[in-house]
């Protein structure tokens, strides 16, 4: 029977909302990843850094700037043993400098994808998918890696029409 996977990225503390900063305690991919697990059965994976990013928005994306530039692969705060039983890995994240964060290619680089199909779903506040895709296929060049979903940070607690569709789009409703 194909088994679905859910990692996912995601960051609370102070985030950025349509121009104005706001502290969450639930990130929005988190939240997104969260609609998705209500709507599919799937098991999920919450990506972590084991030295996680200043609170601090400014802070934070300027640590994750310097983390792209010098393409870093964090240590997470833990791993799947393996991903043999997925067929399918719905990959959510946070845009982060127009891609998806570093401990995004910690994950992808972990693991082998032959076989796999990903589905990209990237959280945003304007930017869209950014190069993600690319990316994506770039650390796991055997995966058959799907066109994404651009969500909006901002209304991630309404995305669940989206979320639907696009699920339903790539067979998993």
């Amino acid at each position: 029977m194909a088994k679905t996977l859910i990692a996912f990225f995601s960051r609370a503390d102070e985030n950025y909302f349509a121009g104005a900063m706001r502290y969450v305690k639930v990130g929005n991919t988190e939240i997104v990843a969260g609609i998705m697990k209500d709507m599919i059965e799937a098991d999920s994976f919450k990506i972590e850094m084991k030295n996680p990013y200043s609170p601090v928005y400014m802070t934070c994306i300027e640590e994750a700037k310097k983390d792209l530039r010098e393409q870093v692969r964090p240590e997470l705060t833990n791993y799947l043993d393996s991903i043999d039983e997925y067929d399918t890995i719905v990959l959510a994240y946070p845009n982060y400098w127009g891609t998806f964060p570093m401990a995004v290619a910690t994950f992808l680089e972990r693991y082998d994808f032959t076989g796999k199909t990903i589905l990209p779903l990237c959280t945003n506040e304007g930017s869209g998918m950014g190069g993600s895709e690319k990316g994506i296929k770039k650390l796991a060049p055997s995966a058959e890696v799907r066109k994404g979903l651009p969500i909006t940070g901002s209304n991630a607690a309404n995305s669940g029409e989206s979320v639907r569709r696009w699920l339903k789009a790539n067979g998993l409703l």
